[in-house]
């Protein structure tokens, strides 16, 4: 399983939807492609705005199908992350 530690590339407050991209296109999506599992680790990482999240996630979904979320796992997530997580997923569900 690849893990992605986001702290050191967001800080506490993963905002910058940028930075959220260059994880999905440099780091995520391969992983993916060569048929990883995926473990997104956010300690230390107390808040995220719903567009960083959605410029992690969204696009993978849309590419690969809500199946996608088997192969990833969120860790050390707090609850406003959480909160985030959920609404970006069923967002994407609802639009596929």
């Amino acid at each position: 399983m690849k893990e992605i530690k986001l702290f050191p590339k967001t800080g506490s407050f993963a905002e910058n939807k940028d930075v959220a991209k260059a994880i999905r296109i440099s780091e995520l999506t391969p992983a993916l492609e060569e048929n990883e599992k995926v473990a997104l680790d956010f300690e230390g990482v107390t808040s995220a705005t719903q567009s960083f999240i959605h410029a992690l996630i969204s696009e993978v979904i849309r590419r690969e199908g809500v199946a996608v979320l088997d192969r990833l796992k969120f860790k050390n997530c707090d609850e406003t992350v959480k909160k985030m997580i959920a609404i970006v997923v069923s967002y994407m569900q609802d639009t596929l």
